[in-house]
């Protein structure tokens, strides 16, 4: 199970996710930059690049930079 905070990819579809949470047996992902989560099923979870990982956290930043 990968620990929130980390980012993971969606192998059903592709999408790049930080992990907030485990919810039954689905984990909690979250787009960079914010965004509705969404639920996973940990088998279908891989770990993320670290080139993706770290352009999704450019992503936060600069989304969080823009917040008031």
């Amino acid at each position: 199970m990968p620990v929130p905070g980390s980012y993971a990819v969606d192998g059903r579809d592709g999408r790049i996710g930080r992990v907030v949470g485990h919810e039954g047996p689905f984990v909690q992902l979250r787009p960079p930059g914010g965004g509705a989560q969404w639920h996973c099923p940990p088998h279908a979870l891989r770990a993320a690049p670290p080139s993706a990982a770290l352009a999704a956290r450019v992503r936060e930043l600069n989304w969080q930079s823009r917040m008031p």
